[in-house]
């Protein structure tokens, strides 16, 4: 069995009834039920349906997502969710060169390593380079003033460990943002690259080993060893090329505002809902979120 999950962004809802009602006539669906009054809807399905992306693309015009997958297991016992551009709405390197003067420049690699057209560590390395003699006590000034969380990350923290999901951050970024966008969250932990100061002053390298694809790989196997569950039972979440290891590995991986070369090679792809939608195509209702 599978489940169709229709979902759009809770600010400004879409969804309406005669959509998962035709949708489940053209696909021979049973009854649908309402996750969250338009903003979400689910209904199950014996096969996977063969105009599944054409359906997908037509909806991305109306402003909705579209998830099918299998609907045994998909309630999951971990989250192991990528920062930047994810948990938060930025990209924390480019906010610190920002303050430095060269936000431009930074951008545009970060971009492109995100693409997957750069090799993530040595675009790392080039960007922290170019933060050179950056006084240390402007990452704190980045965090209180340029960093938000992603909308709905609350509430997909809250009721995943609600019910006894282990939540793991695992960052290309930087160990002073994940610290505290994990404990603002609550994440059970959190892993990053570290960026080196001396004399109060960013010195332009970060510890090595660099953090990034691998990392994330060895995360998965690390932490699901340790806990003692599967790696089908992990939702991972993520946007960029260096995130695509643990998104293919993960039982559920959702790419999410992914780059369009990233979102190409992952079947659940979130472009309109936001973090709630990793709730939603577990099946949870907007009832569940009072935790």
């Amino acid at each position: 069995m599978f489940v169709a999950t229709l979902l759009c962004n809770p600010a400004s809802p879409v969804l309406e009834p005669a959509l998962p009602e035709s949708l489940r006539n053209a696909w021979g669906g049973g009854e649908a039920v309402w996750l969250a009054p338009g903003i979400a809807a689910e209904f199950p399905l014996e096969q996977r349906p063969d105009n599944q992306w054409e359906v997908w693309a037509d909806l991305q015009q109306t402003g909705v997502d579209l998830v099918i997958q299998a609907n045994g297991g998909r309630r999951k016992k971990m989250l192991l969710a990528d920062m930047d551009s994810t948990m938060i709405q930025q990209e924390c390197i480019d906010e610190l060169a920002e303050e430095a003067g060269v936000g431009a420049r930074v951008k545009e690699i970060t971009a492109r390593a995100m693409n997957g057209e750069l090799d993530f560590e040595g675009a790392l390395i080039e960007r922290v380079g170019l933060l050179q003699g950056l006084p240390e006590t402007v990452i704190g000034k980045v965090l209180d003033e340029r960093i938000t969380l992603m909308p709905g990350g609350r509430q997909l923290l809250a009721v995943m460990k609600a019910n006894g999901a282990y939540a793991a951050l695992v960052s290309g970024g930087f160990t002073a943002f994940t610290s505290r966008v994990a404990a603002e969250l609550g994440f059970d932990e959190n892993r990053a690259n570290t960026l080196l100061a001396e004399d109060g002053r960013l010195t332009g390298e970060a510890a090595r080993p660099i953090l990034g694809r691998e990392a994330k790989i060895e995360a998965l196997e690390q932490i699901t060893a340790r806990l003692g569950i599967g790696e089908a039972d992990v939702l991972a979440v993520g946007d960029g090329a260096n995130d695509l290891g643990m998104l293919k590995r993960a039982g559920a991986g959702v790419a999410l505002h992914a780059k369009p070369s990233v979102a190409a090679e992952c079947d659940i792809r979130i472009n309109h809902g936001d973090l709630t939608a990793l709730l939603y195509m577990q099946g949870y209702t907007q009832d569940d979120f009072k935790v």
